[in-house]
């Protein structure tokens, strides 16, 4: 890797652009390919030997400021404008186009649909339910309305009926919202939702208390569905790169298993009432 990795990014990102791409004027001849390094200074309101010395690797510690006015002005996308911030040894910003975190694209949609065997949903970091399939439909019908995981726990009646370890279940969901908070600090939404849950179960409130943090893991969890009876399945939660703070979650039964065999009847049980 070379020694100057910041310079050698700002120095290839400089050749792939030109006058015209970022409305600057020029004339005649050039004897360079892509911006200047004058330019860019122009763009970015700066020095241009201070960013001469930035390319050479004579300067490695710009401000932070400073790097969000160059990814701007090298029209760089967000996982560039992070990598920018890596380079330089500062902390990678937030994404310049936040996306809303209550919708799920069509593309992401369609690739719940791919999972017939198993339940699959997104959820957001408030545990909202965003979308899901139609077997993750069926797993939680139980519930009226399944719309959060958290709500679901500790405010629905069917909650403890649903959940076989319901205090494994609260104390996981707790700490996943106190994660939350710490990760999306200014989340409205997860705010209100805390609220609401503190205001209404004294249960979540005690737990709240405890300040237990915890992410997502591949445990078993213990389900009993009025339908079908027991399930035991494992999870795996995946990031949805496309919109930060949004999670794919993948539940899969043990093959052969009697888990395996009631999530199969539960699908068929749930299409046979939709179709009627």
């Amino acid at each position: 890797m070379p020694d100057n990795q910041l310079g050698e990014f700002l120095r290839a990102r400089r050749a792939g652009l030109h006058p015209q791409d970022v409305a600057l004027p020029t004339h005649g001849m050039r004897r360079v390919s892509g911006l200047r390094r004058e330019e860019v200074a122009v763009l970015v309101g700066m020095n241009a030997d201070y960013y001469t010395r930035l390319e050479q690797g004579r300067e490695r510690r710009p401000s932070a400021q400073l790097l969000d006015a160059l990814a701007r002005a090298l029209r760089l996308d967000p996982d560039a404008h992070a990598h920018l911030h890596r380079l330089a040894g500062t902390t990678p910003p937030r994404p310049l186009t936040p996306t809303p975190l209550d919708q799920t694209s069509p593309a992401l949609r369609q690739l719940l649909d791919g999972f017939p065997g198993a339940p699959v949903f997104v959820i957001n970091r408030a545990l909202d339910l965003l979308a899901t399939n139609a077997l993750a439909e069926a797993l939680y019908s139980p519930f009226e309305p399944a719309d959060n995981l958290a709500r679901m726990v500790f405010l629905d009646s069917a909650g403890p009926r649903f959940h076989t370890r319901w205090l494994h279940t609260a104390r996981a969901v707790v700490g996943h919202l106190r994660q939350a908070a710490g990760l999306d600090p200014d989340n409205s939404r997860l705010h209100g939702l805390v609220r609401d849950l503190d205001e209404h179960s004294a249960d979540f409130s005690r737990l709240w208390n405890t300040h237990t943090v915890r992410g997502k893991t591949s445990d078993a969890k213990d389900f009993h569905h009025p339908d079908v009876g027991p399930l035991t399945l494992r999870s795996q939660t995946f990031d949805v790169r496309e919109t930060p703070g949004q999670q794919l979650v993948v539940y899969q039964a043990e093959p052969a298993s009697p888990s395996s065999e009631a999530l199969t009847l539960l699908g068929t049980l749930h299409a046979t009432t939709r179709w009627r």
